[in-house]
């Protein structure tokens, strides 16, 4: 399973399980806590009757006094409230007395007067000096038909004459705690919702750092150029960074054997060449002879410190993983700026170069310096294989979002079975005027350059003869 996945899964049980736990507890206790703060109203409400209640009661006439009148009008009543969107309609109390013995003298529900309340819990506990509430059911097979009752002591003169108890149903309190309870549940499903979004987020996040630490190793293991990814936190970044450590200590090492290898190679042919005409030199020979000899061992010096210099500058291109100078270019002025500096050679064989392109469509950006000797590499090795006398073709287009400089002679073309090899390091054909070969590293730089910009190189013959060189920059 991906590991951001796990994570994902991982962060949301946590979230889910401390939601369930948290919202659990707190919908067990919402009901509890309502009837703990109606209980609390009680307590007031009772000890407020009891102050009311305490003249009419010690003068014997609170069943037909001002106070069961008071009382009888305020059941009555119709509030027509709404409590936080709860509908109140009614007063939903029940309100009863006793005398000092127990024996019920009041009851606002028509409850049978003289009848010995005194073993009832709130009643007798009140009767004893202490706190009296109760909870019971007007149908003891329906938990719904509690009534809670909390009692007060009436007192007349610090003398107690009687008990005064307050009931409210627990039904009429339902509606609280079924909202409340709804509430919570909707709370808690968009608790999970967000964390769920969150874990996303964060899994999304996640991905998409490992995701390029996984392309970036993969570009490196393809010897493919690769940016190196340093967003995506601290430990990503450093992860990143020791990713692209181990491959500059791989890559050096592998670099330099793949080199030496490549420059002994290389360098057999000149070095042989240059040993072979060194051993004749020791004999006597005419001045002719001499000559030509000495001519030989500086053609070759020549060739050596060209694979030399040519090979160093195509290691530095290998090694960048972007131009160091980037700026805006007009490839079609890059383009005779090239052509003017190598008037001498095109003068030398008679050769024609034409350049074609708009200026206004021809921009990109990208190192001047690199880019001006690719093209001269891709002219070089024009004038290479043009006939005397003939004509090079330069074009710049564009192509959608890409800018491609095209160089085309009119010489052979290169064989078939060449066409894959031709961007191969030291893989070169014999020059047509000379039956020389070159060092082989020319098209290789331009292609290292074209792909240092984001863009690539090709080679391929034209239908009507010759061969295109071609490069393709982004915009």
């Amino acid at each position: 399973m991906n590991i951001a996945i796990r994570l994902f899964l991982g962060f949301f049980l946590v979230v889910g399980v401390a939601a369930w736990f948290v919202l659990n507890i707190f919908s067990k206790e919402v009901q509890p806590g309502v009837r703990q703060a109606a209980e609390d109203v009680l307590v007031d409400t009772a000890h407020l009757l009891a102050e009311l209640a305490a003249p009419e009661l010690a003068a014997g006439r609170i069943a037909d006094g001002n106070f069961a009148r008071a009382v009888a009008a305020a059941i009555g009543r119709t509030p027509n409230a709404s409590i936080w969107g709860v509908s109140k309609e009614s007063v939903d109390l029940r309100v009863y007395l006793t005398d000092a013995r127990g024996i019920l003298v009041f009851d606002s529900v028509g409850g049978a007067l003289g009848a010995d309340y005194s073993q009832w819990i709130d009643v007798a506990r009140v009767l004893r000096g202490e706190y009296g509430a109760r909870s019971t059911r007007d149908d003891p097979q329906q938990p719904s038909t509690s009534v809670m009752y909390v009692a007060a002591p009436v007192r007349v003169a610090d003398r107690l004459v009687g008990v005064v108890s307050v009931g409210r149903p627990t039904l009429s309190l339902q509606p609280y705690t079924v909202r409340a309870a709804q509430r919570v549940r909707e709370g808690g499903f968009w608790l999970l919702a967000l964390s769920a979004a969150i874990g996303t987020l964060f899994t999304l996040w996640l991905t998409w750092s490992l995701n390029r630490l996984r392309d970036y190793a993969r570009l490196v293991a393809a010897g493919q150029r690769a940016v190196l990814p340093v967003q995506g936190g601290r430990q990503l970044s450093e992860l990143a960074h020791a990713l692209a450590e181990m491959r500059a200590k791989l890559d050096g090492k592998q670099y330099v054997e793949t080199y030496v290898q490549n420059l002994a190679h290389e360098l057999k042919s000149p070095l042989s060449a240059i040993r072979g005409a060194a051993e004749v030199l020791h004999d006597e020979l005419p001045a002719a002879e001499r000559e030509r000899f000495v001519s030989h061992i500086d053609e070759q010096t020549q060739r050596m410190q060209l694979i030399i210099d040519r090979l160093l500058a195509l290691a530095r291109i290998e090694q960048l993983q972007r131009p160091e100078d980037s700026r805006p270019l007009a490839l079609l002025e890059l383009a005779r700026e090239t052509v003017a500096g190598r008037q001498p050679e095109l003068e030398a064989h008679g050769l024609r170069v034409t350049i074609t392109g708009e200026p206004a469509a021809a921009e990109t950006r990208g190192d001047p310096f690199l880019l001006r000797q690719a093209l001269a590499n891709l002219l070089d090795n024009a004038i290479a294989f043009s006939p005397d006398g003939g004509e090079i073709e330069i074009a710049v287009r564009s192509a959608g979002a890409t800018q491609v400089v095209e160089v085309r002679d009119h010489g052979p073309g290169a064989p078939d079975y060449a066409l894959p090899k031709v961007f191969e390091r030291f893989y070169s054909l014999a020059r047509p005027a000379t039956g020389r070969k070159s060092t082989g590293l020319g098209l290789a730089f331009v292609r290292e350059v074209a792909r240092l910009h984001g863009g690539d190189a090709s080679f391929e013959n034209a239908p009507s003869g010759g061969a295109i060189a071609r490069i393709v920059l982004p915009r």
